[in-house]
């Protein structure tokens, strides 16, 4: 007799991954496949988006290859979320590809937006600022692009990945109500299209789709092999669904994803102050439920800061991480290769790479590489305890966890408790639970008592030294974000040995 399951795929910036998961919480199979990121200009970051569909069908067959004696009764998903791309309703080709959440080309648009008055009404509706990560001027520039007139707005369909994903998938135009909040097109208070901002930002409530629970019922799945007739039951955003794992309803749950980019996130308690650093966000809505709300920290650049850089050196990730010093010896690198994201959300921020000297190797630029990154996480949970209780614990997964050395050093730049998932991927795992759930496979009492493995790891000792370190790298965040309003005459003279700007202003 066959155990019933569910399977979640969660779509990711650089590739697909498919989970099947047993009743009793385990992974019973999996699957995975690249998908590959252009980049035509500066600033431009882009996905094809019928890539997008086949690693999700090639993952998926390898996921089920693996699945014997499984029924698999749900399917879950997750997905990058600020990503957007426009595509025809009668054919269901698009036409644009997939603006990727790190695109910066609308930063014009943005700064346009900005000098009209319009960035304080975007960040009191939607809880998000006026950035070129979320998916509002993505739809601007993607309807100027290929409707300029508005003239096609019965003809077009604009979505985020979920939507993408669940059109092919099902023939539904629905994107699930955290995917929404991320557009800076959600009223926070109705969890509806909000008018204002859709006149604000040029965008025809017509080629919206419509929004809906994250567990419940979308649809079907048609033409899909393995999953012809299975129901479409939970969809979450990426870092809502690695929360979801988490049990994060519970009060005082915080986490911080590595991958790409980090998200740090934590629901909001009642009461809580508003804040400029941190971005106001629905989590979920389960049905007959309000939105569960959230604070959450977005960090543009981390696991991909380290692939950049062992792109540099002519090496992988992986070896540049091993080479790694224990001490960068002054060596500050600020990943602002598309601006700041959280706590600062400067746009036009300049990448810096400071402090060498003819000492310098390729073990200090490992380090501070790496230090970029749990140093940018530390920076955002101070700005969280400002709006927040500081987390007891901090709950951390992605694949940049594995470096149990890095953790450690987390724990100790940022003064918290450090405990590490032992299954690393947490979004494939919060959208299968959401699945479950929207079946009764089982109720949130039952996800609660799952058992979860988290691995704690020991502070590393010696705060005068994580001290010195912050000091050192609260100042050359100021200098690269100094550094964008000089004149590029100027910027260039400051350039000698000790500093190496990126030559892009995102």
């Amino acid at each position: 007799m066959s155990e019933p399951a569910v399977l979640a795929m969660d779509q990711g910036t650089g590739s697909t991954k498919v989970l099947v998961i047993d009743r009793h919480g385990q992974v019973r199979a999996q699957g995975s496949a690249p998908l590959a990121q252009q980049t035509p200009h500066p600033g431009w970051v882009e996905h094809d988006a019928r890539d997008v569909i086949t690693s999700v069908e090639i993952a998926v067959a390898d996921a089920l290859a693996h699945a014997d004696g499984l029924d698999i009764m749900a399917v879950g998903i997750s997905n990058q979320r600020e990503s957007m791309v426009l595509w025809e309703r009668a054919s269901g080709r698009a036409v644009s590809p997939v603006l990727s959440w790190q695109d910066r080309r609308t930063g014009d648009v943005c700064a346009s937006l900005r000098e009209q008055g319009h960035a304080d009404l975007v960040r009191s509706v939607s809880g998000l600022p006026l950035d070129p990560m979320f998916s509002a001027v993505k739809a601007t520039w993607l309807l100027d692009e290929h409707d300029p007139l508005r003239s096609r707005r019965h003809d077009l369909c604009l979505g985020t990945i979920d939507s993408w994903l669940i059109w092919h998938l099902t023939g539904e135009h629905v994107i699930e109500i955290g995917n929404a909040s991320r557009t800076s097109l959600v009223d926070l208070e109705t969890g509806q299209w909000s008018d204002a901002l859709l006149e604000v930002f040029g965008i025809p409530r017509e080629v919206l789709p419509r929004i809906v629970d994250s567990v419940g019922r979308v649809g079907s799945i048609r033409g899909l092999p393995g999953l012809d007739g299975i129901p479409i039951t939970g969809i979450l955003g990426d870092s809502h669904a690695a929360l979801f794992a988490h049990a994060g309803w519970r009060p005082g749950v915080a986490k911080a994803t590595y991958g790409t980019g980090s998200s740090v996130m934590t629901l909001v308690a009642a009461g809580s102050p508003d804040s400029t650093a941190m971005c106001r966000t629905i989590a979920w809505r389960l049905p007959e439920e309000p939105p569960a709300l959230a604070w959450e920290a977005n960090i543009l650049s981390a696991g991909s800061t380290l692939t950049w850089l062992a792109g540099v050196l002519g090496t992988t990730a992986t070896e540049l991480a091993a080479r790694a010093c224990d001490d960068s010896e002054g060596v500050v690198l600020v990943p602002a290769f598309n601006g700041l994201g959280a706590p600062w959300w400067d746009a036009s921020a300049a990448a810096t790479l400071s402090g060498m000297s003819l000492a310098t190797t390729t073990g200090h630029l490992a380090r501070a590489a790496l230090d970029s990154v749990i140093l940018q996480v530390a920076d955002v949970l101070d700005a969280l305890s400002q709006v927040h209780a500081m987390p007891r614990v901090l709950l951390v997964d992605g694949g940049m966890t594995s470096n149990v050395d890095l953790m450690a050093r987390q724990s100790a730049v940022a003064d918290v408790r450090v405990e590490i998932a032992r299954t690393p991927e947490l979004s494939a795992v919060g959208a299968a639970h959401a699945a479950g759930l929207g079946i009764g496979l089982w109720t949130r009492t039952d996800l609660e008592d799952l058992p979860r493995e988290y691995a704690a790891v020991a502070a590393a000792s010696d705060p005068p030294r994580w001290q010195h370190l912050r000091r050192t790298w609260r100042s050359a965040v100021d200098r690269a974000r100094h550094l964008a309003d000089m004149p590029s005459g100027a910027r260039q003279s400051t350039s000698s040995s000790t500093s190496i700007t990126s030559g892009e202003d995102a």
